[in-house]
């Protein structure tokens, strides 16, 4: 079986995206941001690394690993001469450091290519030092017009994602979500009957780039993807405490925060 190329399937730099992607990127790192202060912070699945930069101005280190060397090239290519960023290849599922290295571990729309989450659950509570976080960030697999990636193994809802970090040593855990379903309009409602056509029938692109097309047809102007996060970039909307105890079908993306 030929190995998965990541790299087709991953918001890379440079790519076009819509208003809603724009704003989801910078909401995941800037909400990162407030638990890095002078902080060691260890991204896995960090992809062309737009975040790394963000985070490296509050942190006091920021490494960032990722399986697809095509990523981390372009990310180690983009740092080249930052001292607070570092990159490194890594399987998510056996990292690559001591026992207690970093204070926050990030996984960002990664968790679901996992072929045994479980191990990095465990790797990441090894990895983290007493007091420190792991934040996860995935699509929500409940909300309507959800449609799976390539390459995929699991999407955990809410409630699955609080029992992999409670049975894995977890004290502390926090249940978050981000961009909600808005009310449809005419046109709402005919992109989502024609969305939910194409995924029933196998007709969307499986690369992003091949998405491209339809996002223009049914969005509009696109954006191109910046190397690197800034402040005001798009606007901000912090995620929502919500709860775990039942799936969310409110909004499009997840967060668990497991507290060591």
């Amino acid at each position: 079986m030929a190995e998965a190329d990541y790299s087709t399937v991953t918001e890379v730099t440079g790519y076009n995206v819509t208003s809603e992607q724009l704003q989801r990127l910078y909401t995941r790192y800037r909400f990162a941001g407030e638990f890095c202060e002078n902080k060691d912070v260890l991204e896995v699945a960090c992809g062309s690394g737009q975040g790394l930069g963000y985070l490296a101005k509050k942190a006091k280190r920021v490494v960032g690993g990722d399986i697809d060397q095509k990523l981390l090239r372009m990310a180690a290519e983009y740092y080249r001469g930052r001292d607070k960023v570092e990159l490194k290849a890594l399987d998510a599922q056996r990292l690559p450091f001591a026992d207690k290295s970093f204070d926050v571990i990030i996984l960002y729309e990664a968790i679901y290519y996992l072929k045994e989450p479980a191990d990095f659950i465990r790797e990441a509570y090894r990895v983290l030092r007493s007091g420190g976080v792991l934040i996860i960030c995935t699509a929500n697999k409940d909300s309507p017009g959800f449609n799976p990636s390539p390459y995929s193994h699991k999407y955990f809802s809410l409630p699955e994602l609080f029992a992999l970090l409670r049975d894995h040593g977890f004290i502390k855990i926090e249940s978050l979500a981000d961009c909600q379903v808005r009310p449809k309009g005419a046109k709402d409602k005919l992109v989502s009957l024609v969305k939910k056509t194409a995924v029933r029938l196998h007709l969307v692109p499986k690369t992003m780039k091949g998405k491209e097309f339809l996002k223009r047809v049914f969005f509009g102007k696109l954006s191109a993807l910046p190397a690197e996060v800034y402040d005001g970039m798009t606007e901000y909307s912090a995620p929502v405490p919500v709860s775990w105890q039942s799936p969310n079908y409110e909004y499009k993306v997840v967060y668990a925060l497991g507290y060591k």
